[in-house]
């Protein structure tokens, strides 16, 4: 009779030894984490049920292996983070080169298994050295411009700041030496701020210098100020079209619509400048739609008016050009397809990469002829013209973004300002031929 019993004990085992603690702790390292130098913060994510008993970290280099930190005191949460610096201010030993980094938890269970995390780094104890270049930067508000820098010493990042804006530098075209930054003044740039040239090498180690830029004499550019009347027509089709199962208050569907879905959007746009060549696509001064008369400009400020009364405001950041319904889109300079499809308020749109960051935004349109990854060649038709999405007429949205940061276009249309601003400075190849 005591069969059943014995066979019982050894069924519940599994269950002893999950409440016992035999599971593994998981570990979450930053996949950032690839230099390392004199004092770099990390963040460790431990998850284990039974906490965490201790978690050690060491480094390994040239056949020798030091410990670089230990936590002090165990921890009984299912998830911990853990927060320290490794460097050589930890671990003097260290020299510049190549290491390799241990990571490994212990279980505060009764078996105290173990989790490990190992990775590659790079040791880097001296800054980088940046220097920009001399030339004068004409800017304003929504203005883009380019410039060159040169980098020594290790690196892995390099750009252009302008407050809390980040703009890539790439190396220079034709294989020179240097590196070059197309950057932007964004439209709501508070004026004085001071364009700064980076570098930084991952470990903590961040150096910059500023351009010298020279902000007009001359006022800046004061955006105009449009009220739009919002029909019951038009918020209808706004709503049935973005909104088509929502439900509640339409006034309320309609702001949210222009904020949240506008702000989201945006965002949307702004990521795919990650979507971008390492080099120009294009040679010739950028074209506007041909014949369009301009219905609204960049940065217009739009009160939205429904029964008498203001119910939203936003910042408006392109040109609508119209011309007749359904007219062909033009591309407005060489360039491959990166989006192409339906985009909330922009309503079908279609986004071209130009190169280093520079990207042309056309929306509202009511066809698309184009798909990601097509090349399009400077006037080539990419579509026609409409009113989807928040359009209340036909026309094509047309805006321009420079790493993600909306732009004023009218420079780019100029010959003159594409000579002085970017192929006076770099190889711009075939530009003026």
């Amino acid at each position: 009779m005591r069969i059943p019993v014995i066979a019982a004990s050894f069924l519940s085992l599994p269950l002893f030894l999950a409440l016992a603690g035999c599971s593994k702790p998981s570990l979450i390292v930053p996949a950032s984490l690839t230099t390392i130098g004199q004092a770099t913060p990390v963040t460790v994510q431990v998850h284990d049920t039974h906490g965490v008993s201790k978690l050690t970290v060491s480094v390994t280099q040239n056949g020798a292996q030091y410990q670089a930190w230990q936590s002090s005191a165990a921890s009984k949460s299912a998830d911990t983070t853990f927060n320290f610096n490794v460097g050589v201010k930890t671990t003097p030993q260290l020299r510049d080169g190549k290491a390799h980094l241990i990571i490994e938890a212990i279980s505060g269970g009764l078996f105290h298994s173990r989790a490990r995390w190992e990775g590659d780094v790079n040791v880097v104890t001296e800054p980088p050295v940046v220097s920009a270049d001399s030339d004068q930067h004409y800017l304003y508000l929504g203005m883009a411009d380019l410039a060159t820098l040169n980098v020594t010493g290790s690196y892995t990042s390099a750009g252009v700041r302008v407050g809390d804006q980040t703009f890539r530098a790439w190396p220079m075209p034709g294989g020179k030496p240097g590196l070059i930054s197309l950057f932007a003044f964004a439209w709501n740039m508070p004026q004085g701020t001071a364009p700064l040239v980076f570098a930084s090498n991952g470990a903590g180690n961040d150096v910059t210098t500023p351009l010298t830029v020279v902000f007009p004499k001359r006022e800046q550019p004061v955006y105009t100020q449009h009220e739009i009347q919002v029909t019951d027509q038009f918020m209808q089709k706004v709503l049935g079209e973005l909104d088509p199962n929502g439900a509640g208050d339409p006034v309320a569907r309609f702001v949210r619509i222009n904020t949240e879905m506008r702000k989201a959007n945006n965002q949307t746009l702004s990521d795919l400048r990650f979507k971008t060549a390492d080099h120009f696509l294009w040679s010739q001064p950028f074209t506007r739609q041909s014949h369009s008369q301009a219905e609204a400009t960049f940065a217009d400020v739009r009160s939205y008016i429904y029964h008498g009364k203001k119910i939203d405001q936003q910042v408006h950041l392109g040109y609508d050009l119209a011309v007749t319904q359904h007219v062909g889109v033009e591309a407005s300079n060489d360039g491959r397809i990166v989006w192409a499809a339906p985009l909330g308020i922009y309503g079908n749109c279609v986004v071209v990469d130009h190169g280093y960051g520079l990207q042309t935004i056309y929306g509202h349109m009511s066809r698309i002829d184009v798909h990601v990854g097509d090349m399009v060649k400077r006037s080539q038709i990419m579509g026609l013209s409409g009113m989807t999405g928040m359009a209340g007429g036909d026309h094509v949205h047309f805006a321009m973004q420079l790493d993600g940061v909306q732009i004023d276009p009218k420079e780019w249309w100029d010959a003159h300002w594409i000579h002085d601003h970017i192929a006076r400075r770099v190889d711009l190849p075939g530009f003026g031929k």
